[in-house]
């Protein structure tokens, strides 16, 4: 009787073992979990950048919000920059040392000095514009801009260069009107090509802009993102655009030339958030969802690298993806469902 419990707790056990590694050889490679999100001082989301040379994070909290939240890579507040009304996108300076800030309740753009943390100037953008969105092409900040949803949306120009600098509206044409202000997506340090798209239209027309002389000029335009636009993204040589809508179940990528495809990443229903890596190897994704909510892929992959389940009690903010400069780390912004303060979580990359 001895031999025999003996003989079947070791069967037991070896059942167990062999469940276990059976388990693991069946799992996806590379499946991890972020750690802890630590909530950020702010009563909403509006957008993030990521200043590498002072390791510094911008974090705004939407047209509602009137500061511009600075923390260190952990999510610890540096600095609180107050009077920033509606503070909301969000671009840096080709040389760094300047932070541009959109200010949807301020009719405004302000800049702040990047090392001493303090506003240097303020730009005016006419009464009743609400500047929302950034976006920077060497030394031109686009900014999307309107109030409502009215169709009175455009496209306007800050001519950072110009002395003194120059504020220009309705840079896409007086034929092309947005219903309200269009997300704008470039590659900062190229002269184009400039993405505008308005979010959250059935169906949502994407335009993609040549610059040439401070001028835009339409190259291509379609609504191959299809309904609910919520994100957009260019390779770092301004190739190939991806984009994160809600009627999709997967990130496609276009060539900016013409909108032709160019693959697709399967990140299941209602993405919403995609961002390039700065060394253009790597695409992070997310997606509204209570799991699994941030995946990461090669750029010439068929299956996501990393799988990341961010938290369980929110879900990932719209457009709240970043990139380190250094292509080493991922910023990811969450909240809950109800809203209130967003977190911030830090994931090491692929």
């Amino acid at each position: 009787m001895r031999i025999t419990t003996r003989f079947a707790r070791f069967t037991h056990r070896a059942i167990a073992l062999a469940a276990v590694l059976t388990i693991a050889a069946l799992a996806p490679a590379g499946v991890a979990r972020a750690a802890d999100g630590r909530e950020l001082e702010l009563p909403d989301f509006g957008d993030l950048v990521v200043d590498q040379a002072h390791r510094h994070l911008f974090v705004t909290g939407g047209p509602t919000s009137n500061a511009v939240l600075v923390t260190d890579f952990s999510g610890r507040t540096v600095k609180t920059l107050s009077g920033q009304h509606g503070a909301t996108g969000l671009v840096l300076s080709a040389d760094g040392l300047r932070l541009y800030v959109a200010l949807a309740a301020g009719d405004a753009i302000s800049v702040i000095d990047t090392k001493t943390l303090k506003e240097t100037a303020r730009y005016g953008t006419g009464a009743g514009t609400c500047p929302t969105h950034l976006a920077r092409t060497e030394g031109l900040v686009w900014f999307g801009y309107g109030c409502d949803n009215s169709w009175s949306g455009g496209i306007g120009k800050l001519d950072t260069v110009a002395s003194p600098p120059a504020v220009t509206l309705d840079a896409q044409g007086a034929e092309i009107q947005f219903q309200r202000a269009p997300l704008l997506a470039a590659v900062p340090d190229a002269d184009g090509p400039l993405v505008a798209g308005q979010l959250e239209l059935s169906l949502s027309t994407v335009y993609v802009y040549a610059v040439a002389n401070g001028a835009l000029s339409t190259q291509t335009s379609g609504t191959a993102p299809g309904s609910n636009l919520t994100d957009a993204t260019l390779s770092p040589d301004g190739v190939t655009l991806f984009t994160a809508s809600g009627s999709r179940n997967h990130v496609p990528g276009y060539a900016t030339a013409d909108l032709a495809r160019r693959g697709a990443y399967d990140t299941g229903y209602y993405p919403n958030a995609v961002v390039a890596s700065p060394n253009g190897r790597w695409l992070a994704t997310g997606r509204h969802h209570a799991d699994d909510d941030l995946l990461t892929w090669a750029v010439d992959g068929t299956s996501p690298l990393d799988s990341i389940d961010l938290t369980d009690e929110g879900v990932l903010v719209p457009r709240g993806l970043a990139w380190s400069g250094d292509s080493k780390q991922i910023f990811a912004v969450t909240q809950s469902p109800t809203g209130g303060a967003p977190s911030l979580h830090t994931v090491s990359a692929p």
